[in-house]
């Protein structure tokens, strides 16, 4: 999921009062968007909601910490009746430790989850035990949080599970790795109790929101949908792989160079089980291009509930943009987007090298807040310091894309992950062409599906991920003013027969039609779902 600057009202940081509603026809589950956090997936989901004024919508926003998310990044739509905001890591105290032996039964239905999830055949099984065992989760419940952080029969199961299954010396590790881990599960076991009255939840990814929509869906018998834009899983493992607060405490002799370390190995799949317990649950599940659709069937979606939907961009207001360009190509490459590693900032900085000895009067933009990872933001400024490129490298943080789009030569993105960029439609509708890495759909959008639509041309360039010296000569290739025009032509064309937020607004008119209108699920099985209790390790 990759926020880009938009263009919508951000409001002031005085403390907004929450609307509060019992009921609604539409459960949003947010996990890091909206209304916290400007661009991307927070801008489409903005464009929904006021894209379907005859619906009301209950937003359900889970974040980290309060501190992370201090203001909000839009005004609500007159249609949003209901907003609660939950932050899982901002611990509350634990229940007050009490002895208790815990239920062994309970345990044991634990137990055969995992034995189910690693058997395909067994996952109808799965889902049935999760819908019967939501009690379980409750405060107070045999598999609450008091029973798993107190009880006998927990300690046995965790200690089991270290030495049949852990490859890392460390059993403080992995005991508080799991505690950790799982301590968010309880939370929106409550979470979903209270959650108010709707006709269909709506989580815009799997992770933690889409494991609160799987215990929506069977705790108040109403329908899931599942809109993926960046497959959830693929972008966590992404930030695992790189995080440094994992630890691997094998020696030298111990590790196997083509292993990962255990803790990491085991985050991942903790996230891979949640995916699937989302995937089980839905209704109907939703991919931004086919690409992504085939990585959720892989990642476990049944292909007969999945459907892709791009995104659609609002031509009525991106193009008049056109006409505010000023004579000739200017010679700006701007990168839109938050200032994080997923985004590949250093890659495009160091592109900016060539593209300047060859071209001179050529400037660079980064347009995105730099709060999200602020040592990365600092690391990004010292390059461009020791490159020399102060007065061609530009910071300009949050800016309104109506503003900058008739200002900018190209779009640059640089990603090492992407689904399908909302930004380079924008820059399409707006008459801006794009150079970006083959990402996501990125190759689809610059050059066309087979047929039709490759018929209408290039409209950019696509090179491989982190080759400053490939994206430099394709940005200069690029701002040829021949090569230009035929590029924004070639976008033009793509994005308004393909790419418009009429046909996305009506793929999700029948969605939304459909789902609202189904009866109660109290009949229907949930076709198969698995929570990682206790391990967390069994999540293949």
């Amino acid at each position: 999921m990759t926020p880009s600057a938009d263009s919508s009202p951000v409001v002031s940081s005085a403390a907004p009062r929450l609307p509060r509603a019992a009921s609604a026809d539409i459960g949003l589950l947010l996990e890091g968007t909206f209304p916290y956090v400007s661009g991307g997936v927070s801008s489409w989901v903005n464009q929904i909601i006021r894209g379907f004024p005859e619906y009301t919508f209950a937003l359900c926003f889970l974040g980290s910490r309060p501190q992370d998310y201090p203001k909000m990044a839009y005004a609500l739509p007159d249609n949003v009746v209901h907003l609660e905001s939950h932050y899982l890591y901002d611990f509350a105290l634990p229940p007050a430790v009490q002895r208790q032996g815990g239920d062994p039964a309970a345990f044991a239905r634990s137990a055969q989850l995992h034995e189910h999830l690693r058997n395909p055949a067994m996952r109808d099984a799965a889902g049935r035990m999760l819908k019967d065992m939501l009690g379980d989760l409750r405060p107070g419940g045999a598999l609450g949080e008091g029973a798993f952080l107190y009880s006998h029969e927990a300690w046995r199961y965790l200690t089991d599970q270290y030495r049949q299954f852990c490859t890392d010396p460390s059993f403080v590790d992995y005991f508080w790795t799991v505690r950790i881990m799982h301590k968010p599960l309880w939370q929106l076991a409550q979470i979903a109790e209270g959650l108010p009255a709707v006709r269909v939840f709506h989580t815009v990814s799997t992770g933690y929101a889409g494991f609160l929509g799987a215990l929506a869906r069977y705790r108040h018998e109403r329908p899931l949908l599942v809109s993926e834009h960046g497959i959830y899983t693929k972008e966590r493992k992404i930030d695992l792989f790189q995080s440094q607060w994992i630890r691997d405490n094998r020696t030298i002799f111990e590790r196997d160079v083509a292993q990962i370390g255990y803790f990491r190995d085991l985050w991942i799949r903790f996230f891979e089980t949640l995916g699937r317990v989302c995937y089980d649950a839905a209704q109907d599940i939703v991919a931004l291009y086919e690409g992504n659709r085939q990585r959720q069937i892989a990642d476990g979606a049944p292909a007969e509930k999945t459907t892709s939907v791009p995104n659609g961009v609002d031509l009525a207001r991106l193009v008049p943009l056109r006409s505010r360009r000023a004579p000739g190509v200017p010679k700006t490459l701007c990168l839109i987007g938050r200032v994080v590693p997923i985004k590949d900032i250093k890659t495009f900085v160091r592109a900016m090298l060539t593209v300047v000895r060859r071209l001179p009067d050529a400037e660079a933009w980064i347009a995105g807040p730099e709060d999200e990872d602020p040592s990365y933001a600092s690391e990004c400024r010292a390059l461009v310091e020791s490159l020399g490129l102060q007065d061609k490298v530009k910071f300009l943080g949050f800016q309104k894309i109506d503003e900058l789009l008739p200002k900018c030569g190209v779009l640059v993105l640089s990603s090492i992950s992407e689904a399908l960029p909302l930004v380079v439609l924008e820059g399409f509708a707006a008459g801006v062409p794009s150079v970006t890495t083959d990402v996501g759909s990125c190759r689809q959008l610059i050059y066309g599906l087979a047929g039709d639509d490759a018929s209408l041309g290039a409209a950019g360039r696509v090179v491989q991920i982190a080759d400053p010296r490939a994206l430099a000569e394709a940005a200069l290739d690029l701002l040829d003013e021949r090569n230009w025009h035929a590029a924004q032509q070639a976008g033009i064309a793509r994005v308004e027969r393909y790419y418009t937020q009429d046909q996305m607004f009506g793929a999700y008119r029948g969605l939304y039609g459909r789902l609202t209108a189904m009866p109660d699920l109290a009949g229907a099985q949930p076709a198969g779902a698995a929570i990682p209790m206790a391990a967390g390790r069994h999540a293949r």
